[in-house]
């Protein structure tokens, strides 16, 4: 019989899987704030720290430029953390992220205005930047695969959910510390220092990869493939020699359609908790609507603790209905919400913006819940790394970067934000199509079509 390899067939200390999904959870939770706190500075305050003698919309675009740096650099990170996830294992790759991610996040906290340094100043903006795209990149893929590989079969969508969970519930910590100094402190403060406080603090990274360093063991998958290796396994190693070439020559459509699955979901976050922040806070002469901009991050606050318990929701469900239907009717939320979501926004009422974002967000969590078990699925754990990693990444730099930019520039030449959602829609439906096409993972489901996931054995 052809030996298989189920994500999650490596039966997991029962004792420690609850420290592991602790741990998965707080640094998801810490790397993503990392991240998308750059972008809430990008929105409100980037233009004028860093591009001061470009006009308004101008500095907006620039700013959003310099926040899409770090997704074109996701990719990147994805294919050098996939290589070596693939090869040593997810655990030493995912401290490595880390520790980059935290490093660069500080560092930006610390960098010099362009009116001190001039234009070295967005420079280095830039560069660290692309750092905290290239530990993005990898840092995804090494803490689903922990997570999912340990799992038991039935569990690999509800304990994925907890990388998964990491985005919104970093989005909420971002935003929080940005509402607090933002409140406190008057315009001049919050533009000389205050913006720098939420960047200072990711030094709380430290603790956290000095636990996961002591006392995560790798995943139990991937050390049975080194002890295949060790065993020479008949003379054929289990470890890929080149992980990603065979990746992309044996499943490139799967790469495809697995960005493909991330299209709707990305397109309308970042449209949300970046580019609406941007368009809702300028003043109506700058082409914005006016509002209050700790009006709006406190409706993003608010859809950013609801979406974490419905993408721990969608998970679980996946684990008995497969991961498609959960993608498909999320896709399908997001192409219809796409049109209403600027028609209530742009009343200004507050409480009409939270239900525009909560419904969008609800949505999103359908189809980004059961992705991370998703994604793992499609790929037999000897390349698992490389290719669950770009397929998410290559949605990053194709989708996510871009959707503030684009969103900023349809309504500049435009004046209407129709084409926006135009463009959303399509996005939706670019992740309703990709889940059409592509083969049910869940084993449960696939039990009558074994080749459909690589691990799934047939039965007697």
């Amino acid at each position: 019989m052809t030996q298989t390899h189920e994500p999650g067939a490596v039966a997991p200390v029962k004792k420690s899987h609850g420290k592991l999904l602790t741990a998965g959870l707080v640094s998801s939770s810490i790397e993503w704030y990392d991240f998308f706190v750059y972008g809430t500075a990008a929105a409100l305050v980037f233009d004028k720290v860093f591009f001061p003698d470009l006009s308004p919309l101008m500095g907006t675009l620039m700013a959003f430029a310099t926040f899409a740096v770090g997704f074109i650099a996701r990719p990147v990170g994805g294919i050098l953390a996939g290589h070596f996830g693939d090869k040593i294992g997810r655990k030493p790759m995912l401290i490595w992220c880390l520790v980059a991610m935290g490093t660069a996040t500080f560092l930006i906290g610390c960098l010099p205005t362009a009116s001190a340094i001039g234009s070295l100043a967005p420079i280095l903006l830039v560069s660290l930047r692309f750092i905290q795209g290239l530990a993005c990149g990898g840092q995804w893929g090494g803490v689903v695969l922990l997570l999912t590989e340990s799992a038991g079969p039935k569990k690999r969508g509800f304990a994925g959910t907890f990388g998964q969970m990491g985005v919104p519930l970093g989005l909420l910590l971002g935003n929080l510390m940005m509402i607090l100094m933002n409140g406190v402190l008057d315009d001049a403060a919050f533009l000389s220092w205050g913006w720098r406080v939420p960047f200072w603090a990711s030094a709380v990274l430290v603790p956290v990869v000095m636990y996961i360093h002591k006392k995560i063991e790798d995943s139990p998958e991937f050390l049975a493939l080194q002890r295949e290796v060790a065993a020479k396994n008949a003379g054929k190693e289990a470890v890929a020699a080149a992980p990603l070439s065979e990746a992309v020559r044996k499943h490139w459509r799967k790469i495809v359609l697995g960005a493909g699955l991330l299209a709707g979901t990305n397109s309308a976050f970042y449209v949300s908790i970046a580019g609406f922040v941007s368009y809702g806070s300028k003043k109506p002469s700058a082409g914005g609507l006016g509002m209050n901009s700790n009006s709006i991050l406190a409706c993003v606050l608010v859809t950013s603790v609801v979406m974490p318990l419905v993408i721990m929701a969608a998970g679980a469900v996946s684990d008995r209905v497969g991961r498609r239907p959960l993608i498909l009717i999320g896709a399908v939320v997001l192409m219809a919400w796409a049109f209403p979501f600027f028609w209530l926004a742009e009343t200004t009422n507050v409480g009409l913006l939270a239900v525009a974002m909560f419904v969008s967000s609800f949505g999103q969590a359908l189809t980004y819940g059961p992705l991370a078990a998703f994604m793992a699925e499609l790929f037999e754990p000897r390349i698992r790394y490389s290719g669950a990693s770009l397929a998410y990444q290559l949605a990053a730099v194709a989708v996510s970067g871009v959707a503030p930019l684009i969103m900023t520039a349809i309504i500049a030449e435009t004046q209407s934000t129709t084409f926006v959602s135009v463009y959303l829609a399509a996005m939706g439906l670019v992740t309703f199509a990709s889940a059409y096409f592509l083969k049910e993972t869940n084993g449960r489901a696939v039990r009558e079509d074994p080749d459909a996931v690589p691990g799934i054995p047939v039965a007697a």
